[in-house]
């Protein structure tokens, strides 16, 4: 399974999850199967996404979508500074 994790700082919490809410790029019919969402207990203007893919081919090209979305307008007014994506590949998972 592939991975691809992404964060930056946002602006408002409510205002990025509204915009990731609208899905502008249609995680589920890009192939995401998964997805959690993260906030850094110390940093209410932070969060981190990790989005989980059957593909390692799936994963890059939404990773080129996302990094295209960012340069757009229409993400600006969610993004609090420079977004990071990144491809990971899940090795190990335990349940205890």
């Amino acid at each position: 399974m592939t991975v691809v994790q992404l964060e930056h700082p946002i602006r408002d919490f409510p205002m990025w999850k509204a915009a990731f809410d609208r899905d502008p790029i249609r995680r589920e019919a890009s192939g995401v199967r998964r997805y959690r969402i993260y906030r850094p207990v110390d940093d209410p203007k932070y969060v981190a996404v990790d989005l989980e893919f059957d593909s390692r081919p799936e994963a890059e090209a939404f990773k080129l979508a996302l990094e295209e979305l960012w340069r757009s307008p229409q993400a600006a007014p969610a993004l609090g500074g420079t977004p990071r994506a990144r491809l990971v590949d899940l090795v190990e998972s335990a349940a205890y």
